[in-house]
């Protein structure tokens, strides 16, 4: 392609979002909207956008999967090596966002990071494919590494390793619950007028909701 995108244009015709569409609850309607991207056969409906802020202040983001709802708040799983795990921990505020385009659909997310507890983060961990439970120990995220056949040759020792029973929870690997303080869904419609309804958490414990203008 040559690189000029100016003149690239997309109509968005599922528009129709009104605030008596929406459940006073954004979890709720997150629920709704996760369920219907699920029926929709959207190929990786919980896939978000984690992004984060490092210790020098340099915003990152990458994808990773959402793996459930808890106490409200959006749940993760990463090794506590990582990039993302290093910039939690130095800088809890993060934004998610879901990019469901084939809807004309997206919600964004922000808030706070918490880590979940080692007993927390274990009965997910047991509950994952084998291959994906040697998966998290064989890698260290994040760390450069001089060629993939090294990783893959740990991957080799470890099934060995571990060949005659179950695979303990690594202690640097587990969970973050991303408690929500401001939730946006966003709904496409024709002629650039787009949908856009937030939610902000008051000190009450209480959520309003506000349209936007697009």
């Amino acid at each position: 392609m040559s690189g000029h995108y100016e003149s690239f244009r997309r109509e968005y015709t599922a528009g129709g979002l009104n605030a008596g569409d929406l459940d006073p609850s954004p979890i709720k309607q997150f629920e709704r909207w996760l369920e219907q991207a699920v029926q929709a056969g959207l190929a990786d409906p919980t896939a978000m956008s984690l992004a984060t802020i490092d210790a020098q202040g340099q915003p990152w983001q990458r994808l990773v999967l959402l793996k459930g709802l808890s106490d409200g708040a959006f749940v993760f799983y990463t090794n506590f090596g990582s990039d993302k795990a290093k910039a939690i921990a130095s800088e809890a505020r993060v934004s998610l966002l879901f990019p469901w385009n084939e809807l004309d659909r997206q919600v964004i997310v922000g808030g706070r990071a918490e880590r979940m507890s080692l007993a927390q983060s274990a009965t997910y961990f047991l509950s994952r494919p084998r291959e994906s439970q040697i998966a998290a120990w064989a890698s260290r995220q994040s760390r450069p590494i001089a060629k993939r056949a090294l990783l893959e040759e740990e991957v080799r020792k470890l099934k060995a390793k571990f060949a005659d029973g179950e695979v303990p929870v690594p202690d640097f690997w587990g969970g973050f619950r991303v408690y929500p303080e401001r939730i946006e869904f966003w709904q496409g419609a024709e002629h650039r007028l787009h949908d856009r309804f937030r939610y902000t958490l008051q000190a009450d414990n209480v959520w309003h909701m506000e349209q936007l203008q697009p």
